[in-house]
């Protein structure tokens, strides 16, 4: 239900209530992108309870922002250090002052230059959120930042163009078209589904060694 600038601010007192303000994705193309980077860094962190993610989630930072509907809702963001739950929102006045530690935008061709000026600079200036990339799914553009002093320098890739992330101790890199996470040795983030994939493999291998040994793995 769209809520004006009034009502929003009426709610500051009670920030719970803000609900997330952000339009729909540009394409099926962004929307699996942005599950991948969200299902697979919930698997890989699933024994952590430090830290949460948000998704195409409004991010409230000022009065002056309600007034003016300025929101400003990265596709992807993680904040470190906070409690792990559900929310309607990000705000920042609710969350001890917290900014995202890193966001991800998925460029279009309706924001490609809004994610590289404006947003760029919002959270190099006022969120001073220490990493910020970009990237296309659709003609593969790919970009990273890190805030050193007072600005967002380029992150330098590696021999396999991935960039690497100090905030997440993980790689970015493209796979197959898609954003994706890989580890300090190189090793590809999982999907949920593809671990379970790769267990049922490392099992079938197990009882094939088993039955060779003359011994039933089902016993």
């Amino acid at each position: 239900m769209y809520q004006t600038a009034q009502e929003l601010e009426a709610q500051m007192p009670d920030a719970t209530k803000l609900l997330s303000d952000e339009p729909e994705m540009e394409s099926s193309l962004h929307y699996k992108q942005l599950a991948l980077l969200v299902s697979c860094l919930e698997w890989f962190w699933r024994d952590r309870n430090d830290f949460f993610i948000g998704a195409n989630l409004t991010v409230y930072f000022s009065r002056q922002q309600l007034r003016n509907r300025d929101f400003r809702g990265p596709d992807f963001f993680l904040v470190k250090n906070t409690e792990k739950r559900d929310r309607t929102s990000w705000v920042v006045w609710e969350e001890e002052g917290k900014y995202p530690d890193l966001i991800i935008e998925l460029l279009s061709t309706s924001t490609a230059n809004i994610d590289r000026n404006l947003k760029k600079d919002l959270y190099q200036n006022r969120f001073r959120t220490p990493e910020y990339f970009w990237f296309d799914p659709e003609d593969l553009e790919f970009a990273g930042f890190r805030l050193v002093g007072e600005q967002y320098q380029a992150i330098v890739p590696n021999a396999q163009g991935w960039l690497w992330s100090e905030v997440m101790d993980l790689y970015l890199g493209i796979e197959a078209g898609k954003l994706r996470y890989f580890t300090p040795e190189g090793v590809l983030v999982p999907t949920p589904e593809e671990a379970a994939e790769q267990e049922r493999r490392r099992a079938e291998r197990l009882a094939e060694q088993l039955r060779s040994l003359g011994i039933d793995p089902d016993t």
